[in-house]
């Protein structure tokens, strides 16, 4: 498969690896997964100004013209600079959903505050805990005289306690709806907590929570083609990270045991130790042929062939970037497992990629049990 970058494509591509190399190397990232919200504020305002947060979104929804390969980009270059900001969830899943189902000036505000990056935006539907993509939504709706009332939990909400804007998915007899529930809402209560790569994450727990009519995004009962796309945006998203985590251990592996020595000898000159990388770059080049697919598949109406080729683009990404970061740990011995080196830190994030937004064994059975034979 030969896949080339437009001139604009590479042109993106360089301005978030100079970004990541000149704002955002190893030892300050250390420093900003410690701070309250684990990523930087100013760089999020820099990303708007840049025009990333609406760079995967076409003209007419306020975006910048671009796509799923543009998010492709954005997000295996901030991967490979170990970026812990919530891009995924606000500036591809949260805008993705909201351009699906909103409609006219509603799609326009809401779309317009999270490309200037004034709102961080997460889409919060999964309820169980492997935060599967096609799980039953249990959260509830009540028709108030005033609005909506909103009764549930979520699970695994990227974004944490940065989040400005929820938007929450509810189910009643009409089917499923999609809801704008701000962060400080009554009667929601938020437990933020850090995931084994340093992102924030955070569970919702909603009692009651006393919405107005003006909540409801679109039309009741119209979400689920909508939020089933975005979450498949967010699936391929996720592979693009992993790539991009993979390119970036691949190399600093090849750089380290061009110097380490053993008996006498640096690490490359051992043919075992040759093949083990060999196997790693195989295993990278498969995942990035299986991210055309995926990207491919993003721009597909029937939904049942873009579920079958995001799943099985997922399900491969997830267990080659499992094994080429448990690869690049073992070639470095006992410190890839330290804190200090950065090796042990893309593992942390591609074994997290493996598991969200559904396990390479969930789409594995997604895949068997679709309609659809390619």
């Amino acid at each position: 498969m030969e896949f080339t970058y437009t001139d604009e494509q590479e042109a993106l591509r360089d301005s978030v690896r100079r970004f990541c190399e000149r704002e955002h190397d190893f030892e300050t990232r250390q420093e900003i997964v410690k701070s309250a919200h684990g990523f930087d504020p100013t760089n999020w305002a820099s990303f708007a100004e840049l025009g990333w947060l609406g760079a995967g979104l076409s003209e007419e929804e306020g975006g910048f013209g671009g796509g799923p390969i543009e998010n492709a980009i954005l997000l295996e270059e901030l991967a490979k600079g170990l970026v812990t900001a919530p891009f995924l969830s606000s500036a591809v899943m949260a805008t993705q959903v909201v351009a699906r189902i909103a409609r006219g000036d509603q799609r326009d505000a809401l779309l317009e505050s999270m490309i200037a990056g004034e709102k961080i935006a997460a889409l919060a539907h999964g309820e169980g805990p492997r935060h599967r993509l096609d799980g039953e939504c249990e959260t509830r709706i009540e028709t108030t005289k005033t609005g909506y009332r909103l009764s549930g939990r979520k699970t695994g909400v990227l974004g944490g306690k940065a989040v400005d804007v929820f938007y929450v998915t509810a189910r009643d007899h009409s089917g499923l709806s999609l809801f704008v529930v701000p962060a400080d809402v009554a009667g929601m209560t938020r437990l933020d907590y850090e995931a084994v790569d340093g992102r924030r994450v955070c569970d919702l727990l909603l009692d009651g929570v006393e919405l107005g009519l003006d909540a409801l995004v679109g039309e009741a009962g119209k979400a689920e083609s909508g939020v089933s796309r975005a979450l498949d945006y967010g699936a391929v998203g996720l592979c693009a990270e992993a790539v991009g985590a993979m390119d970036a251990v691949l190399w600093i592996t090849r750089d380290y045991i061009k110097t380490r020595k053993q008996f006498g000898e640096t690490l490359n000159t051992f043919q075992a130790l040759r093949h083990r990388m060999a196997d790693m770059l195989v295993e990278l080049e498969v995942s990035r042929a299986m991210l055309c697919r995926g990207l491919a598949a993003l721009t597909q109406e029937d939904a049942e062939i873009r579920k079958r080729s995001v799943s099985a683009a997922k399900a491969q990404i997830g267990e080659s970037g499992w094994f080429v970061g448990k690869e690049a740990v073992q070639l470095h011995g006992g410190i890839g497992v330290t804190d200090e080196c950065n090796v042990g830190h893309y593992f942390k994030r591609l074994t997290l990629i493996r598991g969200l937004l559904g396990s390479s064994d969930d789409h594995v059975m997604r895949y068997a049990n679709s309609s659809v034979m390619n």
